[in-house]
């Protein structure tokens, strides 16, 4: 049996939201998609997600995050936990630092949500 990850668990909930036939979300879709923007209602965490996104290996750890938004290292791993839960990141643990990678999917899935095609 597998589990599915946060942003897997959005991309079903949003599945088919792109919606041609012009009908609205349902609660459980409406319920994930606010997660999202509720997780980007932060400059902080927009700026964290910005970060990960645009740095060259595609992923960054916990501990090179802190500098660049100047929180501490507490403070960082809650909004990153925040961007996790709502599955606009992955998280990986190596050793003792948490290293984190976008997961576009969610971004392109609320995007798609709301528009009208």
């Amino acid at each position: 049996m597998t589990t599915s990850t946060a942003p897997e668990i959005l991309a079903d909930a949003l599945a088919g939201c792109c919606n041609t036939a012009g009908q609205p979300l349902t609660d459980e879709q409406a319920g994930q998609l606010a997660r999202v923007f509720k997780a980007l209602g932060d400059p902080n965490r927009v700026k964290l997600y910005s970060l990960i996104a645009a740095s060259a290996s595609g992923e960054m750890c916990v501990c090179d995050l802190t500098e660049p938004v100047g929180l501490s290292q507490p403070t960082v791993s809650h909004h990153m936990k925040l961007l996790v839960d709502a599955g606009l990141v992955i998280r990986e643990q190596r050793g003792r630092w948490a290293y984190y990678q976008p997961a576009p999917e969610p971004l392109t899935a609320a995007a798609r949500a709301l528009t009208r095609t």
